[in-house]
């Protein structure tokens, strides 16, 4: 290698050239999945389901989804409590679906499946021969495609913290922000057609920010006075009789369960008995409730979202088989060549997406400062800028290996993947000082019992240091090595973050260590013949003269 140190220089340039468009070719997201062992179920319907209705779609879907071998139990609610943390419209549903251990799934066959009982699990946390997480939910979405339903998967913990960050609990939202509802409802249903398109797409669900239906009563003032009753009187009888009254409260031991008074419901499940509710006047005769007030179904809005001062509404997207950042990327594209906003209105990507956006930022600013402040640490300690440049050459060496192993391993660009990458950082500056240590040390020994003399006492100082002391550098790089190896075979809670994290010190390692062994050497040899050329003399045949070359 020492004999065409150029060509070396190249060949390493060009395998990181190489590596370029693979990291292109990687998907990007906020986090990894972090496996809960618990699905959360959240389906959505339109706007004016009914108490029964709901009632028994609940537990139509429970039934479903109790139904896989790989579920332990169910429980689903509809609607929201009496808590202003948990604003669920009726018409959403959330269902805790939780799972047995991994090991109890269904099987899967694998290329190892006939190979000795005791070889599998080396293979089994690579490549498991029990189906996956996303291959689980894509049969529960398959086997739940009910019409009028539109299903989202997260899990419980995830989809509270994306919720309370966001307010998306979907991995991608559009928050539409607008003046008029019936607008942004109108956005909404078109943006969710587009989108339907995309490839990716598992579910795609737009708000009905007008949708909700009412029953209004508008009373009629002029007959109110002619029977001698108030407004008050009037929306009290609306009150008590239609919506219900709490009169008193019963105490069963510990718990309290209030008594609510108001018409049974076959007398206020339709429009016309409730026109036959009866008021009663001061002078003790009763007349019917439509005699004091008008009484219509109308459409409005069934909750107001306000967010930067603008009414708001929400399409939520759920993604299968995709990186989060490749898919934004194409939907807005595709939205933005087929949506025309009027002014006043703005759509802003969420969700999982508007994390990713936060992070790149940061990282903008924290990968930059960490390069340039190891650097520093390391001329401080060389005392030499083109040692300290040397050194740095390790973090493209490094990020090949990381690249391709993410690439063969089908993980995707994350904030765990940057974390390691900046730790792999420190490990290619600790092997690359390591490195070029026993270059000047081996080029110092020589020098000092003046073994420089020509191009290959050169070589040979240099393969010294570089090839005969490989033994301690390797032990350095092996001890990290081994250290992060076992994290890649882990399956327990959080291991799917701790791989992503491992991932790229470990590819980055291997790639590092070789091509450090083979580049560095070459660099180096350039390096120091500059200042070994002009001094080296130069043999001459026996008997010819020397004065030519003075």
């Amino acid at each position: 290698m020492l004999r065409f140190p150029k060509l070396v220089i190249i060949g390493a340039v060009a395998i990181v050239g190489l590596s370029i468009p693979i990291y292109f070719k990687l998907g990007s997201e906020f986090m990894p999945p972090l496996n809960e062992g618990t699905i959360l179920y959240m389906p959505t319907t339109l706007p004016g389901i009914s108490v029964a209705s709901a009632e028994e779609l609940l537990q139509t879907q429970d039934r479903v989804l109790k139904s896989f071998p790989e579920v332990e139990r169910v429980f689903g609610k509809a609607g929201r409590a009496d808590t202003s943390t948990d604003p669920a419209p009726f018409s959403m549903m959330e269902t805790t679906v939780v799972l047995k251990p991994p090991e109890q799934w269904r099987h899967k066959p694998q290329w190892y499946e006939g190979w000795p009982n005791w070889s599998k699990p080396i293979f089994r946390p690579i490549w498991s021969d029990h189906i996956s997480w996303e291959e689980l939910i894509d049969d529960m979405d398959r086997a739940l495609k009910i019409p009028g339903v539109t299903n989202a998967w997260t899990m419980p913990i995830k989809g509270r913290i994306d919720m309370l960050s966001t307010g998306v609990r979907t991995p991608i939202g559009i928050k539409i922000f607008g003046a008029d509802t019936v607008e942004i409802e109108r956005l909404g249903e078109h943006i969710e057609g587009i989108l339907r398109k995309v490839p990716g797409t598992r579910s795609v669900y737009a708000e009905r920010t007008a949708g909700g239906y009412f029953v209004d009563f508008e009373p009629r003032r002029d007959q109110l006075a002619r029977y001698g009753l108030t407004i008050g009187q009037l929306q009290d009888v609306i009150m008590s009789a239609i919506g219900g009254e709490n009169v008193s409260t019963t105490i069963e031991g510990r718990q309290r369960y209030p008594i609510n008074v108001r018409y049974p419901r076959e007398l206020r499940d339709d429009i016309d008995r409730l026109r036959r509710v009866l008021v009663a006047t001061r002078s003790g005769f009763q007349v019917t409730l439509d005699q004091v007030a008008s009484i219509q179904v109308v459409q409005g809005p069934g909750m107001l979202r306000d967010e930067n001062g603008f009414l708001a509404g929400y399409v939520y997207v759920d993604v299968s088989g995709r990186d989060i950042g490749g898919y934004v990327e194409e939907a807005r594209k595709l939205v933005s060549s087929q949506i025309q906003l009027k002014p006043g209105y703005t759509l802003s990507w969420s969700g999982q997406y508007e994390n990713m956006q936060r992070v790149k930022e940061t990282l903008k600013l924290v990968v930059p400062i960490t390069i340039a402040l190891i650097f520093v640490l390391l001329y401080m300690n060389t005392r030499s800028m083109f040692k300290a440049t040397i050194v740095m050459l390790a973090v493209p060496f490094s990020a090949v290996g990381a690249i391709w192993l993410f690439y063969i391993l089908g993980y995707n660009v994350s904030i765990a993947a940057w974390v390691g990458m900046i730790a792999l950082l420190g490990l290619d500056a600790e092997t690359g000082v390591f490195m070029l240590l026993f270059l000047d040390l081996s080029y110092d020994e020589a020098k000092r019992r003046a073994q420089l003399n020509n191009d290959d006492e050169l070589n040979e100082a240099i393969v010294h240091g570089a090839v005969k002391r490989a033994r301690p550098k390797m032990m350095t790089v092996a001890a990290a090595f081994m250290g992060l190896l076992p994290i890649m075979w882990s399956t327990s809670a959080g291991a799917d973050v701790m791989k992503r994290i491992a991932a790229p010190m470990i590819g980055g390692l291997i790639t590092s260590f070789i091509m450090e062994l083979v580049v560095y050497p070459a660099i180096y040899k350039l390096w120091k013949r500059r200042d070994l050329i002009p001094a080296a003399p130069l043999l001459q045949p026996e008997g010819e003269s020397n004065g030519t070359l003075a």
